[in-house]
């Protein structure tokens, strides 16, 4: 009699899809809020009066606790203690305590409490970190942005400790599997939210033809409500695929200090987690200043208030466009007749052409810069699959960083000759902002399906957690570099939409050419010491049965 084999809810493709899904809408939920300030910095100016170096400094603050307070350490070690699903809950809700706190800094509430004058008067001077120069706050620094800072520290806890749990819950669900096309896909879905963020952040701060900046900041936490609902769905899921199993929550043997010294030790590591500083430290804190960027560099005219282009049902209705620009682009990776896979395509880029067309109408920088991840939604699948079945993951990230040089040199010296020509302007910032946004792609479908390859299986959430911290000091200081140089570089002027953005976009490209030189030593190294970066995730002989 032929032994039965027992089906579990990871051997189902449509189960672990479902999972990943869950996981994947936090994390846009979560990004929608990461950047929910940054479409609307010329309004937290004239509203709020922060410059360049408080909003830099705020924005920098969301990764302060996990660089200078270890708490990104301190996450690895909850994850690989308490499981992925305690780990996913408990990031939900330290990331609405956040969100909370920062929605109240710049709440209309605030201005005259005893607690703006609290922060008016105090932290101006903290000893140890003033004197290294990384302090969170600065003595004038507005005391919204103080405030505001904590609860973005607060909530940096919780998103970092989410990205951690979320790449290793795809680990747990697709090893052995379609598991570079599955972080693809999440980072994809994710990445949508960057493109949310910046269509209804400015409309939701200009509603009504009244400017609050705190309606933003209260769209974003009404999402993070969501995002908590969905890590819980998942806690309940996952908890049920270890009852199939019959083993208790996956989680790691006891950490051990010994642990970090294995990662450590491995230079394959190393080159990854620089990597991964140098590449996302020249798209995350630019994704914060890119909108005001546009609106610096390119001729725009405000629609007349009473048409079609200036009312919030165009916002709605270019959402939608986006929407179906992501969904059709999106799904045709995954059809197998030809004629429904170039169907979809078709559809995709006629929308993305429409979406483009109403975004030059409504003379929107905010509306342009969405456009950049929606390429990277329908090319990540690709490039996922790619890894997942012909490898050449270090090859990848070595175009990536190509691009990225490429990029940045162009907002820096070829968009600025188009100022005065709208049309052209605009279509030089389309084009640039889509080969972002797929050298972007890049990187969560070749660089976090190749950390399993480096480290044991038993710590890779603390690999994970210690590539997120080293990541974080990036993400913590060019943010704020970039507006200190705005400041220097823009002496005198006032007016926030005549800043030159020179200097920090040169800044960024060197971030690139950093990380290119990396990537070709990478690919040495793999080379000489077959770390099996450029190998393929599946071999032939492991592809799974489907249920």
């Amino acid at each position: 009699m032929t032994q039965t084999i027992k089906k579990t809810l990871r051997d189902s493709a449509a189960m672990r899809w479902t999972a990943l899904l869950l996981l994947a809408l936090a994390m846009f939920c979560s990004y929608i809020f990461m950047d929910i300030l940054s479409p609307i910095k010329d309004l937290m100016q004239e509203t709020r009066g922060w410059d360049s170096t408080a909003f830099g400094t705020m924005q920098g603050s969301e990764t302060f606790l996990n660089v200078f307070i270890f708490f990104l350490i301190f996450a690895g070690i909850i994850l690989d203690k308490m499981g992925v699903r305690f780990t996913a809950v408990l990031s939900g809700i330290v990331m609405l305590i956040g969100a909370i706190i920062k929605w109240y800094a710049v709440a209309d509430a605030f201005k005259g409490s005893g607690l703006e004058t609290w922060f008016t008067n105090n932290l101006n001077y903290i000893p140890g970190f003033d004197e290294l120069g990384v302090s969170p706050f600065y003595k004038g620094m507005p005391a919204s942005a103080k405030v505001a800072a904590v609860g973005f520290m607060i909530f940096g806890c919780g998103v970092e400790m989410a990205g951690i749990t979320v790449s290793r819950g795809i680990v747990k669900w697709f090893k052995g599997r379609e598991m570079a096309l599955a972080m693809g896909s999440e980072m994809a879905l994710a990445r949508l939210g960057v493109a949310t963020c910046m269509i209804f952040s400015p409309m939701f701060a200009k509603l009504g033809g009244s400017v609050d900046v705190s309606r933003s900041v209260a769209f974003g936490v009404v999402l993070l409500m969501i995002a908590l609902i969905m890590f819980i769905v998942y806690f309940f899921m996952d908890k049920k695929l270890d009852a199939q199993t019959g083993e208790a929550e996956e989680k790691d043997d006891p950490f051990k200090i010994s642990d970090i010294g294995k990662i450590l030790s491995s230079g394959g590591f190393w080159l990854v987690a620089l990597l991964c500083v140098l590449y996302y430290s020249a798209i995350f804190p630019f994704q914060k200043y890119a909108v005001n960027m546009l609106q610096c560099n390119l001729t725009l005219t405000e629609p007349a208030a009473d048409s079609f282009w200036a009312s919030p049902t165009v916002t709605i209705v270019q959402y939608v466009i986006m929407l179906i620009v992501a969904a059709a682009g999106f799904a045709s990776n995954f059809m197998k007749q030809k004629g429904a896979k170039y169907g979809l395509l078709a559809i995709s880029i006629l929308a993305l052409v429409v979406y483009c067309y109403m975004g030059y109408m409504r003379q929107s920088a905010e509306a342009i810069f969405a456009v950049f991840p929606l390429l990277a939604v329908l090319i990540t699948p690709i490039l996922g699959n790619y890894v997942d079945h012909k490898g050449k993951a270090a090859s990848m990230l070595v175009l990536g960083s190509l691009l990225l040089i490429a990029c940045h040199l162009t907002f820096a010296f070829v968009l600025p000759m188009f100022k005065g020509s709208d049309i052209g302007g605009i279509i030089i910032a389309y084009l640039t902002i889509l080969v972002l946004g797929s050298s972007f792609s890049l990187v969560p479908a070749s660089l976090w399906p190749s950390v399993p390859k480096l480290v044991d299986q038993k710590i890779i959430g603390s690999a994970y957690a210690l590539i997120f911290w080293i990541q974080n000091i990036g993400l913590w200081l060019f943010p704020l570099l970039i507006g200190k140089v705005l400041d220097k570089t823009n002496e005198g002027v006032t007016d926030p939409t005549k800043l030159d953005y020179t200097w920090p976009l040169i800044m960024l490209a060197c971030l690139g050419i950093a990380a290119l030189l990396l990537g070709l030593l990478l690919k040495v190294v793999d080379k000489k010491n077959k770390l099996g970066l450029e190998e393929p995730n599946i071999k032939p002989e492991e592809t799974p049965a489907e249920a």
